[in-house]
């Protein structure tokens, strides 16, 4: 609006004064640390259940999600995966192609891994590993056309409708960008330093990824009983300090 009315006053005169006016007024800034949403681990596998994966699509439908967790892809580069994109060798990896093309290369964990094998073995099952074409895919009037975004993304909040009944953890809206989250978040609530995961996010800025130490409440409340010494350490220390000699309180009382 400012920019706008800014532009109208240059173009006529007589709205001068009002771009003065609405100039005069303070921006609201926002903070940008207030909130990050993420599902908690338990959500994370009610959700990884329900897709049935005696199903072709519920077998693929599983292994996207397992993707945007394990690696903490972006909704555009995990449906951008090509086959030659996989290295399914002793350090298994996937590369991904961020925003302004910029390429990472992430691990996988061996249970994705095991996971992503048995989905090549039903959908890629004769592809060559230098292949070209998209690891996840839609048939349409007999063709093969890589998964859209959108589809996804009707298809996640599907299986979150459905597995809310039996998890009371899981959000109201769940979305590709929600894995993404939930996966940085779960790495820094188990110990992994910011700059790695700042990294392996593919993150321009370390400043972006402060946002998840800044709301982490419960590693706040940790480090405060830490320190305050009123947390399940602190009580382990203190038992260890307990006398109970009758003979050695006397000389202590002494002293």
């Amino acid at each position: 609006m400012r920019a706008f009315v800014s532009y109208a006053a240059a173009c006529r005169p007589e709205y001068i004064s009002l771009s003065g006016e609405l100039s005069a007024i303070k921006i609201q800034k926002s903070d940008r640390f207030a909130k990050v949403d993420h599902m908690t681990e338990k959500a994370v596998e009610a959700l990884l259940k329900e897709p049935d994966t005696r199903t072709p699509i519920g077998l693929r439908d599983r292994m996207i999600m397992v993707m945007l967790y394990d690696t903490g892809a972006r909704i555009q580069e995990a449906v951008g995966i090509r086959f030659c994109d996989l290295r399914l060798d002793k350090t298994p990896t996937v590369q991904l192609f961020g925003k302004g093309r910029k390429i990472r290369t992430v691990p996988m964990m061996a249970n994705t891994v095991e996971k992503l094998k048995n989905y090549i073995h039903v959908f890629h099952k004769s592809e060559s590993m230098l292949s070209e074409k998209a690891l996840f895919y839609v048939e349409r009037k007999g063709q093969r056309l890589p998964i859209c975004d959108d589809t996804v993304r009707l298809r996640i909040q599907k299986y979150a409708d459905a597995a809310r009944e039996k998890c009371g953890d899981i959000p109201e809206k769940v979305y590709p960008h929600l894995w993404r989250h939930t996966r940085a978040m779960h790495l820094y609530q188990h110990g992994m330093d910011l700059t790695l995961i700042s990294q392996w996010l593919g993150h321009a800025s370390l400043d972006t990824t402060l946002v998840y130490a800044h709301a982490d409440t419960e590693a706040k409340r940790k480090a405060i009983e830490k320190a305050m010494g009123t947390g399940a350490e602190a009580q382990e220390s203190s038992s260890n300090y307990t006398v109970d000699d009758e003979e050695l309180l006397k000389q202590l009382y002494g002293l």
